[in-house]
Order: C-alpha cells, then structure tokens, then sequence
C-alpha cells in the first residue's frame, strides 16, 4: 500500500496503458486443459517516456497487472522534437524491422497496432512508419524499442561534439 510520502504517485496517475496482445495457452492435464494468458503491454507517460512489459498468468487481468508492473519498471527515455521524432532510424529485432520517420505537424500517427501504443504512449504526434518482415507483435514492439533507444536529440548530439 502506498503512502502519501511516496514520490511515484504523481507518475503513476497520468500513465498510458495499452494491451497490445493477449494470448491464451492451453495445457493438456490429465483432469483436462489447463489455460495461461500472457499480456503484452504498453505504458507511457504521453511526455517522452515508455515501457513494455509481458505478464503472464492464469486469469486475464493478473496477466495484464503483471505486464504493466513490469513495464512501468523498464521505462526508457524517448527523444521528442516538436511532437515527432528528430530523425529517421531504422529498428530491427528477429525478423522484424521497423522504419521510424518524422513527420510534418499535422500528419498524425501512421502506424499499425503495436508500433502505434508505443508511440501515442511515447507522446508522438506526428510520425510515419512502416513495419518490414514479420508481423509479429513481441518482434516488432521490441524492434520499435530498438530504434527508439538510437534516436538521438540535438542537444546530445551538440554535447556530443562539445558544441
């Protein structure tokens, strides 16, 4: 239980969360089939920062309780530039591959399903993307991590260079 000292309130209240995929496994027992659910979620604070998390469990909102605990702990940084991204950047993960390209105000975001909860949990608005290879959820959700963490600011890049 928490406290009123605790310094995770005020984030934990405005975060984003999305289930971007559900899965439900069975296990033949003697007695029958046995079911586990495994959630893949997405959790963001719409201000540059995002995380994801799989859950798994036997009942569907334990699973989706676990993935965003898991997620909201493996939170990485975003770099935002006006609402899209500062440059374009290519992820790979398996036999995914995510292309990430910033667009004009006004845009909006062009993405599919599991490319599109990291980004609106990211606080992206205007973005172009297009998934190559698999369709795979867990491959593309973790290749769109991937590119993510290779953007680079302009401030880092000018600090970079001692400019």
């Amino acid at each position: 239980m928490r406290g009123p000292t605790d310094k995770n309130i005020e984030t934990e209240v405005d975060l984003i969360d999305r289930v971007v995929h559900l899965n439900r496994v069975a296990k033949t027992v003697k007695g029958g089939r046995r079911m586990n659910f495994s959630a893949l979620v997405v959790v963001g604070d719409g201000a540059g920062r995002v995380g994801v998390g799989l859950g798994k469990a036997h009942e569907v909102p334990e699973a989706i309780r676990k993935g965003m605990d898991r997620a909201k702990k493996k939170m990485v940084p975003v770099a935002l530039k006006d609402g899209t991204i500062p440059h374009e950047v290519i992820g790979h993960f398996g036999a995914s591959k995510v292309v990430l390209r910033p667009a004009r105000p006004g845009t909006g975001v062009i993405a599919g399903g599991a490319v599109r909860a990291i980004l609106e949990a990211a606080g992206v608005k205007n973005i172009l993307t297009k998934c190559i290879g698999t369709n795979n959820p867990h491959n593309v959700i973790n290749a769109t991590l991937e590119a993510i963490s290779r953007l680079h600011s302009e401030e880092d890049v000018n600090l970079k260079l001692g400019k």
